[in-house]
């Protein structure tokens, strides 16, 4: 069965991507040498859901009940402020930049998401749904001291508000793994269709989806 590696995401306009890029370089000036693994500026999304090694023949599928979701859900606009990391300051893993949108509505557009891709075998994560954007990963066997010093400057960087961003459709992309970077190629795009109300649910989506999943054979 072939496979590829696919993910669910909100791209992100160019000059966006630019202000992150200029951020990166910043950072990298000041944290330990060769201690953080920067993503590639023009390779940073706004996941919504990773799927990891998806079977082509589910592609299908998954994009019928994606464009499903996307019928009943309203676009929306958030804003990149804010510097942070996983799991926490103490021990950083992860270097972020924070998403806000104060109307919950992409929020519930995750959360539809995390729904109907269940039945293809993808359960919604434990963890909570905190938007962010990846600047950079944490080499491993970085040192203590290094690892510290890294969260000691992402805690005190003020990063105020990069951009506001209208998100009116996400992507199913595939990512190819290689030694340069990822590489990424966008499979599918799903406008959001739905109407501006003032609280959003997904339900009405999900249901909408679960037909395209029983059409499919999936999930029975």
């Amino acid at each position: 069965m072939e496979t590829i590696r696919a993910f669910i995401a909100i791209p992100l306009p160019h000059p966006l991507l630019e202000k992150l890029a200029a951020l990166q370089r910043q950072l990298e000036s000041r944290v330990p040498p060769r201690s953080v693994r920067w993503v590639r500026a023009e390779g940073i999304h706004l996941t919504l859901k990773f799927l990891g090694d998806t079977p082509r023949e589910k592609l299908p599928a998954i994009e019928r009940a994606l464009a499903a979701v996307a019928q009943h859900a309203p676009a929306c606009t958030f804003t990149i402020e804010g510097l942070g990391c996983f799991p926490n300051p103490r021990r950083p893993r992860v270097v972020w930049v924070g998403v806000q949108e104060p109307t919950g509505r992409l929020a519930a557009l995750q959360d539809a998401i995390e729904e109907v891709m269940a039945p293809f075998g993808y359960p919604p994560e434990g963890r909570g749904f905190t938007p962010h954007l990846t600047l950079g990963r944490v080499r491993r066997r970085t040192p203590r001291s290094a690892v510290a010093r890294i969260g000691e400057i992402v805690t005190n960087t003020t990063v105020g508000m990069l951009a506001e961003v209208p998100a009116d459709h996400f992507a199913l992309i595939r990512s190819v793994l290689k030694p340069t970077g990822a590489e990424y190629t966008t499979l599918a795009e799903f406008p959001l269709r739905g109407r501006v109300l003032k609280e959003w649910s997904p339900e009405e989506a999900v249901k909408n989806a679960a037909a395209e999943l029983y059409e499919a054979g999936i999930g029975q």
